[in-house]
């Protein structure tokens, strides 16, 4: 009886026993596991410092996709356009965009005319409906075109400065065209300046009320000057 007591206790103990290095192991490896993971991606991202990373946002939009040699065909075409002094045009972020300068003396319904003309020269050789206009979910080209009668080292602030947008995307079914020499609440606008001029009329005066007394305290007295 008390030999089987004994193989008993063994047998309990070596359970026990056996349960406690299975805790352990299990403990360890919980432990161990995430650090594992965190240095391994600290080590990739290292090793991937400075190098590019390669990717198509337009994967699989885009098409069909505009050319160099329709790009230049647009050029050639908008710049053989009445009263289109100078042109260029360049593509980014999937968006075309054209800039035309025209005479100084362009009013804003001539220029929003030309933008006009240059949108129907566009579409000559891309189809809007093509490559200005989305289909079943696939992103398709922007288009932007920038009529303006000064250039960026010529006096903008003059009352004759015009600047006109045409925007035609994806997501629209015709372009919009928009004076944006011009404010669109001129009365906004205008109180707009007022109060810049208020303020910083207000912020002169202050300025000179607190360099009067500094001056005042700079010049001799009567006495000392005549000693």
């Amino acid at each position: 009886m008390t030999t089987k007591k004994k193989n008993d206790k063994k047998i309990r103990k070596s359970r026990r026993s056996r349960r406690t290095v299975a805790t352990f192991w299990i403990c360890l490896i919980l432990v161990i596991a995430p650090i594992a993971i965190l240095g391994w991606m600290a080590v990739s991202s290292a090793m991937d410092t400075h190098k590019p990373v390669f990717g198509n946002r337009y994967e699989g939009d885009l098409d069909p996709a505009i050319t160099k040699d329709e790009i230049n065909s647009i050029d050639s075409a908008v710049q053989g356009i009445e009263g289109v002094e100078a042109e260029f045009s360049n593509m980014a972020t999937a968006t075309l965009r054209i800039y035309a300068k025209v005479g100084n003396a362009t009013a804003p319904d001539v220029a929003t005319a030309t933008a006009q003309k240059i949108y129907e020269s566009v579409s000559a050789v891309l189809d809007p409906n093509v490559y200005f206009m989305q289909a079943d979910g696939k992103k398709m080209y922007d288009l932007e075109i920038h009529v303006y009668n000064m250039n960026g080292d010529e006096d903008r602030s003059a009352d004759n400065f015009v600047y006109v947008i045409g925007t035609k995307t994806s997501n629209m079914a015709e372009p919009s065209y928009q004076t944006v020499s011009e404010a669109r609440y001129p009365e906004l606008a205008q109180q707009l300046r007022d109060d810049v001029a208020a303020r910083k009329a207000q912020e002169e005066a202050e300025a000179q009320q607190s360099a009067a007394p500094e001056a005042q305290a700079e010049q001799p007295a009567e006495g000392e000057a005549q000693q």
